[in-house]
């Protein structure tokens, strides 16, 4: 059952990260304490897990358990946790929310099976079939994970508004269109549906540039380091406050433009090495095909976060 069983997907959400220990095992206490960090941050209205940013793909469905598991024993009582839906078979994808409202998950965050990206778009029916599967599994909210149409594993605006009223527990869409005129025609015409829709932004490279146009929150794996300033930016493109926005935009920027930069699978690779940097974690260790970063890439993170002005005594402090 649902801890927050009205939960409505909106406002700041991090995606968090796993930390492992030398023999790629789950690391459970330092991953709580990380859950800690980013869940407690005022302003933050759920946690996700599971997810791109905690290597999930390179997680068997125990492991995925255990950290749904240990989420939800730490922050569970504070905030909603959302789980990761990753699956190449909707079978299993059913089987997954399943387990997630059984262990107590708030919402879910599904994610497009890879085999759908094999010989171009995916038909409609296919991704209708996929939703209805998962959602025949669980009551819980669902968030449609959008990807950039050039990956074929996006799904077309039609598409989505057919999923909408095909499979209505879907309750946001977690939006990497990676296109500005699409997302902005998300925004005005999904938040706007008879039964709404959220918007959550994921373009974390241009973040303030998403939040203006509209949208009802974000979800990110940067807030697993910087949650608080996602929580401050997003209050003041809320308040319609530009300067304010532009100021903490200031603050963000050096670190995006790191995290984010080519190859751009190395970015959840990055935050961990800043969490390690910042004291937040002992040790930056990913599974493969991941591979640890060189010191000349961690040198260039440490000066991200000299010049965003986060040290180790946090960010929150920086953002108040």
């Amino acid at each position: 059952m649902s801890r927050f069983k009205d939960f409505r997907p909106a406002g700041v959400i991090p995606a968090t990260l796993l930390a492992l220990n030398e023999d790629m095992s789950i690391d459970e206490r330092q991953t709580r304490k990380h859950l800690r960090d980013c869940a407690l941050v005022d302003g933050v209205s759920a946690v996700t897990v599971n997810g791109h940013a905690s290597e999930v793909h390179a997680c068997s469905l125990d492991e995925q358990r255990q950290i749904l598991a240990a989420s939800l024993a730490e922050v569970g009582d504070a905030v909603p946790v959302i789980n990761g839906v990753y699956a190449d078979g909707s079978i299993e994808a059913a089987r997954i929310a399943a387990m997630a409202e059984k262990e107590g998950a708030s919402a879910l965050l599904v994610f497009p099976p890879n085999s759908m990206a094999m010989g171009g778009h995916l038909r409609p029916e296919m991704a209708i079939a996929h939703y209805r599967r998962i959602a025949d599994a669980t009551d819980l909210p669902i968030i449609a994970f959008q990807y950039p149409m050039a990956s074929h594993l996006g799904y077309t605006f039609d598409t989505l508004l057919a999923l909408f009223d095909a499979v209505p527990t879907i309750a946001a869409i977690k939006d990497w269109s990676n296109d500005v005129m699409l997302h902005e025609k998300h925004v005005r015409t999904f938040q706007s549906l008879p039964r709404p829709v959220n918007v959550l932004t994921t373009h974390s490279s241009w973040l303030m540039a998403s939040l203006t146009l509209g949208c009802n929150g974000l979800l990110s794996g940067s807030g697993s380091v910087i949650a608080d300033l996602h929580v401050a930016l997003f209050r003041a493109v809320q308040a319609g406050d530009l300067k304010a926005a532009q100021a903490v935009n200031d603050r963000i920027y050096p670190l995006s433009q790191t995290f984010y930069a080519p190859p751009f699978l190395d970015m959840h690779n990055r935050m961990k090495e800043a969490l390690v940097l910042l004291g937040r974690l002992d040790k930056a260790i990913v599974r493969p095909p991941l591979m640890k970063l060189g010191e000349a890439e961690i040198a260039r993170i440490r000066r991200a976060l000299e010049e965003a002005g986060i040290g180790r005594d946090g960010a929150r402090k920086l953002a108040a």
